[in-house]
């Protein structure tokens, strides 16, 4: 089996990543982009990344030129507004002559529950080119790749005819013949607000994506429960920084050449 060397240069690490170049790309590049970035201490801030305040959590912001994709990230593209409103941009930087992604995830980790986010924008319109992220991932980069993470993701993966909606679920430890369980899923909206959440238990996972906010609003757009044998092993069971991010598959440009914005106006977690 073939590898490449990545090398990251971060403010207080020098990491180098070994990478089989047969890993479905798309999940390998995220899990390494989220391996490489989360080298403090859970709990601890690390005071050399920039923080914003939204939905009464901290978050740190990412920035500089790394994977996902790989793509340039700038802090300017993740913002809150002066209604507590987050916003996550992609937009052409004539500087550099590329395109900016955001990506902004907890400074603490979080344990089981329901994990909740009221989003406003066209997630069933993106361009196949991009990817919108709701998702936990471990904060320690000991954690193995492919492991530890629950994901929501609207992204079309470079391919115009892919089902736009996609839940997955990476088991809590790396297992022979098995990777991931992942659902693709149909998504058309008349209206641009919809609810997107998970909850998380230690012996399942269940996945919701919901037309509206209004919180007696049950029409969903899909649903689905993941309940395996032996959920130890394919169920993520240690708490974890929440991310989200909107980014560029492979570090593509839009085909249709034109930025985008989602605005989360709220982000929720419950026992």
């Amino acid at each position: 089996m073939k590898f490449f060397f990545q090398l990251y240069i971060l403010p207080t690490l020098l990491l180098f990543e070994l990478t089989p170049i047969n890993k479905k790309e798309v999940k390998v590049l995220k899990i390494f982009d989220q391996t490489s970035i989360h080298f403090a201490p859970l709990k601890i801030k690390d005071s050399t990344i920039p923080t914003l305040r939204f939905s009464n959590f901290n978050w740190y912001i990412k920035s500089g030129t790394a994977t996902p994709g790989p793509n340039s990230w700038s802090s300017n593209n993740a913002y809150v507004d002066s209604i507590g409103r987050l916003h996550l941009k992609i937009t052409y930087n004539p500087i550099i002559k590329s395109w900016d992604c955001a990506e902004i995830w907890t400074t603490e980790s979080l344990g089981f529950g329901t994990y909740e986010w009221f989003v406003d924008g066209p997630i069933d319109k993106l361009d196949k080119n991009i990817v919108l992220g709701l998702f936990n991932y471990p904060a320690s980069p000991k954690v193995p790749d492919g492991t530890n993470e629950i994901d929501i993701e609207y992204a079309k993966w470079g391919i115009e005819i892919n089902k736009a909606g996609n839940f997955t679920v990476w088991p809590a430890q790396l297992l022979n013949g098995y990777t991931n369980q992942s659902y693709p899923f149909d998504i058309s909206l008349d209206e641009k607000r919809t609810r997107q959440k998970f909850t998380w238990h230690s012996g399942s996972v269940l996945f919701e994506s919901l037309y509206g906010w209004s919180k007696d609003n049950h029409l969903l757009i899909s649903s689905k429960t993941f309940q395996p044998e032996n959920p130890s092993l394919y169920i993520p069971q240690s708490a974890e920084p929440i991310h989200m991010n909107l980014w560029l598959f492979r570090g593509l440009p839009p085909s249709n050449n034109s930025p985008v914005e989602i605005i989360i106006s709220s982000f929720h977690k419950s026992e």
